[in-house]
């Protein structure tokens, strides 16, 4: 069986386990979007070691189980701003959790792609667009040397929270603007954020009580690159 199909029976071993604790995924409303829900980890960092030492089948951290605050500002933004995405080709590029993706197919696109990298992050993509009822094309393959193929709009939340991914997501997205297709990033402050290329559109608190990973940041914002 391939490494996708592989993490696709995992989770769905994962979610059929009863129990609790933080090494249990849970069904969730995500904070600051909560007509969304996702499986998320109460501790990702413990979740991962629990199945790493199980299986030794996640080489990667699992930045799926966790809703990024930078992914949380464009799922607000597309969900109340509707005519961004209605009637058009999404393309939501390091998906994650598939968090923008849902927020999309909600707001009415014709149709959503979800791409991941990760073979975890796909499976949790399909599990969370079915717990959601919102189709969804689910993408393994790195698209970051293209421009979004056919997409009419590219939705990225988060992106820009190592160098290498940095630049490349930059070049990545400047191609798909250069074409037409219409690009809004989400990004809480990161260091890698290349500022002088973005207009910020939409400014959010982050909540004081929330329990993600990015409680320690003050503001989630929506952009989109400068022309």
């Amino acid at each position: 069986m391939n490494t996708a199909g592989q993490a696709l029976l995992d989770l769905e071993r994962e979610v059929a386990t009863p129990g609790s604790g933080l090494d249990r995924l849970r069904l969730a409303e995500v904070p600051f979007v909560p007509e969304v829900r996702l499986y998320v980890a109460e501790d990702a960092t413990v979740w991962w070691a629990r199945m790493e030492a199980r299986s030794q089948a996640m080489p990667v951290p699992p930045f799926w189980a966790s809703a990024w605050a930078g992914g949380r500002a464009v799922a607000r933004y597309v969900l109340d701003n509707p005519e961004i995405v209605a009637g058009r080709r999404v393309l939501d590029v390091a998906s994650g959790s598939g968090l923008v993706a849902i927020a999309a197919g909600k707001a009415g696109a014709s149709s959503v792609i979800a791409n991941d990298i990760d073979p975890y992050a796909v499976a949790a993509i399909r599990l969370n667009a079915a717990a959601n009822a919102v189709p969804v094309i689910e993408s393994h393959a790195d698209l970051l040397d293209g421009d979004g193929g056919d997409a009419e709009v590219v939705l990225a939340g988060d992106v820009f929270y190592i160098e290498p991914m940095a630049s490349r997501m930059l070049a990545f997205l400047e191609r798909a603007a250069a074409r037409g297709a219409q690009v809004l990033v989400g990004d809480p402050g990161r260091r890698h954020l290349p500022a002088d290329r973005v207009q910020i559109l939409a400014s959010y608190r982050i909540p004081p009580a929330d329990a993600y990973a990015d409680a320690q940041l003050g503001s989630m914002h929506v952009c989109t690159l400068r022309r």
